[in-house]
Formats: C-alpha cells, structure tokens, sequence
C-alpha cells in the first residue's frame, strides 16, 4: 500500500514538472515570445543609433521622428540623440525646413515665409505655385524617363480621383506628380517601385485606366502632407512596390498620432513590406506590438516581423521561474524555439501531453483492488490507452488556458478618407470604401474544441469496445456488457447538446463574438462521431458476437442431443 502511494506522489510531481517546463519553453501557436526578440536583437542597432547613423548622413528630420519615438519609448540613449540634433539644428537652421541636407531644393525653391524652426510638410511646399512652375520646368529638362512619364499624364482629362491637371482645381494633381517627379528626378526610388510607377503612368497615358498612377499620386500627396522631403526620402527608399507605399499611406494616415512609431518600424527594420502587412493583420495591436519590438533592436523587431504574429510579453512570475533553477532549460527552449520553432512547439506540446498522462498513471496506481467477480473482465495494457486519452484532453485544456491569443480576431478597417489640401477651391478627397473584415477565430475555436473533445470520446468508445472483445467471458456476456455501456456511447449526443446549449447562452448573453455556427456544429459533430462509432464499430462488432452466441448455443444442443441419444 504504502508502494502505491509513493508511486502516486512520484506520477503527480513528475507531472507537476512537465507541465511547468512546457510552460517555460517560449514557443506559441498564435503569438512571438518577446524573450526571442530580446535573443534575436542583440548586438544589433538599436534606434537611437539608427538616429545616429541618420544624422551623420544629414538626415535630420528623419532623425528627429526617430528621437521621438526613442523618447516616448525611454530608451537608453535617447538623451544623447537628442543633444546630437539640437546641435545640428543650431548649425544647420535650414535643414529645419527641408528634413535634412538636401541641398538642391534649397537652390530651386523659394524658402518658405515662416520661421526656421519649423519643419515644413513637402505637399505645403509643392502646392505652392511657384514652387511648382519652377519644378515642372526642371523636369522638362530631365534625362530620366520616368519623369518624362510622369509629366506626360498631365494630359490626362479622364482622372477618377483628382481633377484633371488642365481644370482650374488642378493643384493637386500638379502638387502630386511634382513630389513623385522630385523622388525620381533624385533617384530616391528603389527599382521596384521606380518600375511600378513607370508602368501604371504607361498605361494611364496610353488609353488605359488612370486609377493605378492616380492612386499613387494620392499616396505621395497624403505621404507628403505629414513628411518634410528629407523624412519622405528616408522613408519612401525602403518601399520597393506600391501596394507597400498603399499600405503605409493607409497605416500613416491611420495611426497619425504614433507616427514617430510607424516611421521608426520602417526606419529600423528596412522591412517595409512585412510592416505594412503586420499593421493590415493586426490593427492597433498591432501597432502597440511594433512599439514594443522597438526596444529589442533592429533584428528584435524584424524577427516579430518574419514570425507575424502578436507579441506576448510573460508575467513576473514567470521571470522569476526562468531565472531560477530552471534557468538552462529555459536557456535551451529559448534557443531552440528561435532556432527551430517547430521543434519547440513538439516540446511544448509533448510535456503537457506528457503531464497529464502521468495525472491519469497516478490515479490508476491507487485506484482499488479488482474484486474477484471482475477479475475475467480485466485486460491487460488497455490503461494505457486511457491515459494517453486522458492525457490528449488535458493538453486541450491546458493549451486554451495558457496560449496566448488563441480566440484573437484579426481586424481590418478602412474608412473613408478625405485630404484637405491648401489649394483654391473645394477641398480633393479620395473615397475609400469602408469595410471591416472581422475573422472567425472565435467561431472556428470553438468548433475545433467541439471537433476534439467529440474525436476524444470517439477515440474512448473505440477503447472500451477493445476491451470488451478481449474480455475472457462468452459472447452473450459480451453483449450484456454492450448493453451496459449504452450510455457511454450516446455520450456524444449528450456532449454535443450541453455544448449547444452553452454556445446558446453566450450568444444570448453576448459575453462573446459568437455564431449560430458553433451553437449547431456541436449537436452536428455529435449525431456524426455518435453515427459513425455505431454504424462501422458497435454494428458489426454485436452481428459477430450474436453469431457467435447462436454458433455456441447450438453446439451446446448438439452435445446434449448427443449424449441423451441411447
């Protein structure tokens, strides 16, 4: 007795292990541990050298939104930057304006009546109109043909959504083209995009639709009305198509407020692609998630963004556990789920699946005594397969309540925009179509716990028949002890109902997103596992045993015939 319960206490503290070690490996199914950008950013550039490098390279007003975020963020750092540009500005007051040390802008625009200390957007330069003239006859003058392509779509009089160069609300398309022009006057664009652009004026000035080049006109333009040039040179030169620069214009005009942030994302990752994806995914936490991959360096913030999914920071306590005794497992599972995720996931999976087989192996070892009426009922080796079952569902359970963002609901807004530029006449807006793209992953969680905990009960009914075909009694025992698990196999339906029931409640309580769907799904994966056991297990299995119960008995007959025959 005493051997039992040592065993027992044995199984729940080796299980007791396992669970907390798969809990340490800092590997998720819908999330990034920020433990992995912490490994993953080191010995690389943090941002306020990132606004160091931009200021060597006369880049100050990038290198001022780069501080800016340093500073909301309190790197360390941020207090030398900072001296570093009001050192600059003291010397450089022009570079106020401009962005930067962009000298040849200097020389063809007139300086702008307002103070020195003042950054100037780029659009409230370019609508300007004799900015504008004198742009239009540089470009002219150009040798790129691109530039020459850009101004050839100032013929265009079948524009959709800027009024036509030639109409007398024709600033901003003029506005538009020139910053567009500029960009590739100074060759600031990358391939890329230089050859998207190139392709969508062709068409537009060869008879086919405007929209493409207008879009990206009006992208430069919204660009424009937030950036000086030297932040809009810094920025635009890591966009290589425009369905990026799309993107970003969407996510700049958006997150308006945190544009130190977005600007430094794109700045520190050289990534703009996989930002703009990850904030179309994400939404606003997405946002808060890029803020706070800022703190974990240049390769930090771009490993969340190769990952793509949500950031999750661990509690205090479990800091506490990694740094204990615990300390090189931990070490090992952190190098692992960055090297190998996929591996550290099996790890993770494997060691709860493990404890809760062990939970099962402790309650089988102090379980009672088999009377000796049930002794020809046992079989040997079928716990094992219980506890493997019992271990599959306490995975289930231990995966919904520790996983990080298991029920998150990717969002996409799009709301209608309308820009306000300094121009003559009615304001130019540009309509987006609002839409809201919510995900099914509550919905779909739910109908994959229902999937599992019915394949489960399934998998157990499977079990129990096993055993009862290799009981050591006759076949019309066999059948009474059918009989007598009839509960157990209808427990499908009866899972199925409470699961209806409870998504019901939600729904009618709206404690959660959910749909009809879940509610009828879990009746429909019941009356399917239920149907499928009965009518290709249960069916086939009780035709053999009454076969072999009336083979039996009517040999039984003809032994007593036999032997009653004089």
């Amino acid at each position: 007795m005493l051997r039992r319960w040592l065993s027992f206490f044995l199984c729940i503290a080796l299980s007791v292990l396992s669970v907390l070690l798969g809990w340490l490996v800092p590997a998720h199914l819908r999330a990034t541990d920020a433990h992995l950008l912490q490994k993953a950013g080191r010995n690389s550039p943090s941002l306020p050298e990132l606004g160091k490098e931009l200021l060597d390279e006369k880049r100050l007003g990038a290198a001022e939104l780069v501080c800016s975020a340093a500073e909301s963020l309190s790197l360390p750092g941020r207090q030398a930057l900072e001296s570093s540009i009001t050192n600059v500005a003291s010397q450089h007051p022009s570079w106020l304006i401009w962005g930067g040390g962009e000298s040849e802008l200097e020389v063809i625009f007139n300086r702008p009546k307002v103070p020195l200390s003042v950054s100037e957007p780029i659009t409230d330069s370019m609508i300007r109109f004799e900015n504008r003239a004198t742009a239009l006859g540089l470009f002219r003058a150009s040798s790129r043909p691109l530039v020459h392509e850009l101004l050839n779509t100032q013929s265009l009089t079948n524009t959709t959504v800027f009024p036509p160069s030639q109409s007398a609300a024709g600033q901003a398309f003029d506005a538009a083209l020139c910053i567009c022009a500029m960009l590739a006057e100074q060759n600031h664009f990358s391939p890329g995009l230089s050859n998207g652009i190139f392709t969508a004026a062709s068409q537009a000035t060869h008879g086919g639709s405007p929209q493409a080049i207008e879009e990206i006109y009006m992208d430069f333009l919204s660009l424009g009305q937030r950036l000086n040039w030297g932040q809009l040179v810094v920025f635009v030169g890591h966009v290589d198509d425009a369905e990026t620069l799309r993107r970003l214009a969407f996510s700049m005009r958006r997150y308006q407020s945190r544009l130190p942030i977005l600007y430094s994302a794109v700045a520190l990752s050289s990534r703009p692609d996989e930002v703009g994806r990850y904030l179309m995914k994400f939404g606003q936490t997405g946002m808060d998630d890029l803020a706070a991959a800022l703190r974990f360096h240049r390769e930090g913030l771009n490993e969340l963004l190769r990952r793509g999914e949500r950031l999750y920071v661990p509690g205090p306590r479990s800091e506490t556990l990694r740094s204990g005794l615990l300390k090189p497992f931990f070490d090992f599972a952190l190098e692992r789920s960055l090297e190998t995720p996929e591996f550290a996931i099996g790890l993770k999976i494997f060691l709860y699946l493990f404890g809760g087989f062990l939970i099962a192996a402790a309650l089988h070892v102090v379980r009672p005594p088999v009377q000796e009426l049930e002794k020809p009922l046992q079989v040997g080796g079928l716990h094992v397969a219980r506890e493997i079952l019992f271990g599959l569902g306490f995975l289930t359970f231990v995966l919904l309540i520790t996983e990080p963002f298991l029920s998150q609901e990717t969002q996409r807004v799009d709301f209608p925009l309308r820009l306000r530029l300094p121009v003559v006449g009615a304001a130019v807006g540009k309509a987006v179509t609002g839409q809201q793209h919510m995900s099914m992953n509550k919905n779909l969680l739910m109908l994959g716990l229902f999937f599992v905990l019915q394949g489960l009960l399934y998998i157990s009914c499977l079990v129990k028949l096993a055993e009862i075909r290799r009981q050591k009694v006759g076949p019309r025992m066999k059948l009474r002890l059918l009989e007598n698990e009839e509960h157990l196999f209808d427990a499908g339906l009866y899972l199925g109902f409470v699961g209806t029931i409870i998504s019901f409640i939600i729904v009618l309580l709206k404690a959660a997103d959910l749909s009809l769907m879940a509610a009828y799904g879990s009746t429909s994966f019941g009356i399917i596992f239920v149907s499928v056991f009965k009518i290709f297990h249960l069916r086939p299995a009780r035709r053999r045993l009454l076969l072999e119960s009336e083979t039996s008995s009517d040999t039984a007959m003809m032994v007593r015939t036999v032997h009653s025959t004089p």
